[in-house]
């Protein structure tokens, strides 16, 4: 991060900084360099000024300019390094030099032009080194060393000069790369595990809401069926007592009967909910996941125990025993249809059976099954309601239609409704032989 002025703000809150500084610290670390630096170059200054005869202060004050020129590694890095290349003949700068390579290496600049810096540094070093070197042998009579002395004391002072700070600069620049990109990753990772409890949650409240719509159909389906035809037999004896007792008896027994199976639906079903109660109910240590796990568990349960198309006949039994005059047509072989299917098929007669008991008191219905290749469709309709019949004055919230359209979409079908054309009311639906995969 680069501030242009004395405050900057990080991600952490507000902190001190300085120009191209993040830190203090990284304030005072170039600082104390930049002043050792321009102290190495004014004590060498005064050798400079004596080789070259200029007076003493201009060299120190050269000197200074020069090795406090290392302040700036961190915003330029290429000008240190090309200002240590510069005063290299001057023999200054070799911690300019150092530190400025280092810092090269080690930041993001091309490495092209790092490589280019680099073997500029380690010529002038080398030719500097050389040519000095050579002097000092020459001067001394005494020391006659080979020809190959001078170039190899010069090489080994180059790659010395030039290489230690060159390869840690680029080993402190990989690793900083890779701890910045191992930070980004698990920032990445924080977010995308915080979007997938996010989901999980959301995927844990729709579960929860199909269960609750389920519930809430499967205890329509069975006590709206049940009762409704409880509530017509009980009108039914109460209009028959004092005339027929021997048939009030009977239809007091088929209220008895189908009160008793009213309340073993309602068990079965109670015992499907508390097998799956301890997960459903979500404790802190049970995964977002389970919860659809156990609503789907819970339905499939259910719906394995549910009733079958076969029983079709049993509720159209029961509604002639409460009065209704019901046709029942099947059309081709029953095969082996999955649950689901055959449970719905059976509710969406159930309910249209309950709603013609509702509104429809005395009509003459038509129930038909036609079992196809690849669907199985039914169909209940009923003539208009007989004046003549009186009304059992069942409530009605409305949610008959709705349930049984849910149900059939669900599968994939088609569920069609609407009144006829003699004053009748007809409930149509398809369902895919094999369910909603198929």
């Amino acid at each position: 991060m680069t501030a242009t002025g004395a405050d900057q703000e990080t991600a952490g809150g507000t902190t001190r900084g300085y120009w191209w500084w993040e830190r203090r610290r990284g304030v005072a670390l170039d600082v104390g360099l930049g002043l050792l630096s321009a102290l190495e170059c004014a004590l060498e200054g005064v050798s400079f000024a004596g080789d070259t005869g200029l007076p003493v202060p201009v060299g120190v004050l050269f000197g200074l300019l020069a090795g406090s020129v290392l302040v700036l590694r961190r915003r330029w890095p290429i000008a240190v390094v090309l200002v240590a290349i510069a005063t290299t003949p001057a023999g200054m700068g070799f911690l300019m030099g150092l530190v400025g390579l280092y810092t090269l290496a080690a930041s993001d600049v091309p490495r092209r032009i790092t490589a280019v810096l680099t073997g500029m540094s380690f010529a002038g070093t080398f030719i500097v080194t050389y040519v000095r070197l050579r002097q000092s042998v020459a001067e001394q009579d005494d020391f006659g060393p080979g020809d190959w002395y001078v170039p190899l004391i010069s090489l080994f002072m180059s790659l010395g000069l030039t290489a230690p700070p060159v390869l840690f600069g680029l080993y402190i620049g990989a690793r900083r790369r890779l701890m910045e990109s191992l930070r980004e990753r698990a920032d990445s990772l924080e977010r995308e595990l915080s979007l997938l409890a996010d989901r999980a949650e959301e995927r844990a409240e729709w579960a929860r809401t199909e269960e609750r719509h389920r519930i809430a159909r499967e205890m329509h389906d069975v006590v709206a069926h049940r009762v409704s035809l409880m509530v017509v037999h009980a009108a039914a004896l109460q209009a028959v007592a004092p005339k027929d007792p021997a048939k009030a008896v009977r239809n007091a027994a088929l209220v008895g009967d189908m009160g008793r199976q009213a309340l073993t639906e309602l068990r079965e079903m109670l015992g499907v909910l508390r097998t799956g109660e301890s997960v459903t109910a979500r404790p802190a240590q049970v995964p977002l996941a389970s919860v659809g796990q156990a609503a789907a568990a819970a339905a499939a349960a259910a719906t394995e125990d549910g009733p079958r198309l076969h029983e079709v006949e049993t509720l159209v039994g029961e509604s002639r025993a409460a009065g209704m005059t019901v046709e029942l047509s099947v059309d081709g072989e029953a095969p082996a249809y999955p649950p689901e299917v055959e449970q719905t098929a059976y509710r969406v007669v159930q309910e249209a059976l309950t709603n013609v008991h509702k509104h429809a008191a005395g009509a003459k219905t038509w129930v038909r099954l036609a079992h196809r290749e690849a669907e199985v469709a039914m169909q209940v309709e009923n003539g208009p309601s007989d004046s003549a019949t009186a009304d059992a004055g069942l409530p009605s919230g409305g949610n008959g239609l709705v349930g049984m359209r849910e149900r059939v979409l669900g599968l994939g079908g088609v569920f069609v409704s609407g009144p006829t054309d003699a004053g009748g009311f007809r409930v149509s639906a398809v369902l895919p032989a094999q369910g909603k995969a198929a």
